[in-house]
């Protein structure tokens, strides 16, 4: 089992920037991919960034690419979201996630069934 805890969302102007960070307890944090979701009021879930175990594959949803960076520290079974440029449309619930299985390609980054782990969320709030 893995624990995932969110933390440094808040409330920020647009054009600021935030850091997310998940942090993980339990299992081997290394063999995970993880993937950062976000849901604004009203709409579903969707994907946001993805990361491979070792951090050498990223992924993003087009809406943020540019704007947002996923990492991870393996050695602090830490997750991290830097966003920059912020804007009110980002506004959302921030959830992190985990997988216990490899992920080969973008696709499979992007779906929500394939995480068996998930943090409480973080509310991020941008405004104009």
């Amino acid at each position: 089992q893995v624990q995932l805890v969110e933390s440094g969302g808040g409330l920020v102007q647009a054009g600021g920037s935030l850091r997310l960070s998940c942090a993980a307890s339990g299992r081997t944090f290394s063999n995970y991919a993880m993937g950062w979701f976000r849901q604004a009021p009203g709409k579903e879930r969707e994907f946001v960034a993805g990361i491979s175990w070792s951090g050498s594959s990223t992924y993003y949803t087009d809406s943020v690419k540019g704007r947002f960076t996923i990492s991870r520290d393996n050695a602090k079974n830490t997750v991290y979201l830097q966003m920059n440029s912020l804007k009110p449309e980002d506004t959302a619930v921030y959830y992190c996630a985990a997988a216990g299985r490899v992920f080969y390609s973008y696709n499979d980054y992007v779906r929500a069934e394939p995480y068996e782990h998930w943090g409480q969320g973080t509310q991020v709030t941008v405004f104009s």
